[in-house]
């Protein structure tokens, strides 16, 4: 079974003996997290809404307070968690039956109105982004998935997938050299996400992903 496969089938295992549950998949940029969440949404047969940190950025200003290359701004000043955990997260794991999945358009700089989504009794959301394994948020997660690539690796890819968005490859060494790389760092300095996440895999190579943990415990239906 791949790796989709197998996440899919704890998925839906954990959603008969519990109403919401909750994914997080983490890891470095460009490591690969919103097409294994789209792919394991896909997957799914129960109901399943999907979101990502993307709809919960902090305004530019704030984003930028310490500077456009600080990796300390980065890691701490990007998101609105308050906002994730008080609109998304926290109403979703205790039966709300509607959530926001997002209130920030972070290319435009502006808020934005989202509609909430209407959630069924037993659903499951699928959630990607950085930092997902921070203070704030790791206790939330029924499921966290982390994705390891190397900062190499997510330097090549960045390479091939941000030029629409930072305009030439020497942009984007710039920004990930001086800001997103040494935020990742500080992150892991921190947090350890590799040894709190439920599912750690090796994601170096996206065709062969290899899981190097899985603790993952389904409890019984009462």
């Amino acid at each position: 079974m791949d790796l989709v496969g197998r996440l899919a089938a704890v998925v839906t295992d954990l959603s008969r003996v519990q109403d919401r549950v909750l994914v997080g998949v983490d890891g470095p940029d460009a490591a690969g997290k919103t097409t294994l969440a789209n792919h394991l949404a896909a997957a799914l047969q129960v109901p399943t809404l999907r979101a990502s940190i993307d709809g919960f950025h902090q305004p530019r200003q704030q984003r930028y307070q310490r500077g456009e290359l600080s990796a300390d701004g980065y890691y701490r000043d990007s998101f609105d968690y308050p906002a994730l955990r008080g609109d998304c997260l926290t109403p979703f794991s205790r039966g709300a039956a509607r959530v926001l999945t997002g209130r920030y358009d972070y290319k435009a700089d502006a808020g934005h109105p989202v509609h909430a989504a209407e959630v069924p009794a037993r659903a499951v959301l699928v959630f990607d982004g950085v930092f997902l394994l921070r203070e704030q948020l790791r206790d939330l997660w029924t499921l966290s998935v982390y994705l390891r690539v190397s900062p190499q690796e997510t330097l090549r890819r960045a390479r091939i997938r941000d030029v629409d968005l930072f305009g030439s490859p020497e942009e984007i060494e710039r920004r990930y050299l001086g800001r997103y790389l040494p935020g990742q760092a500080l992150y892991r300095s921190e947090v350890d996400p590799e040894a709190v996440a439920h599912v750690l895999v090796d994601n170096e190579r996206a065709d062969v992903p290899t899981v190097e943990r899985w603790v993952v415990c389904v409890p019984e239906a009462q």
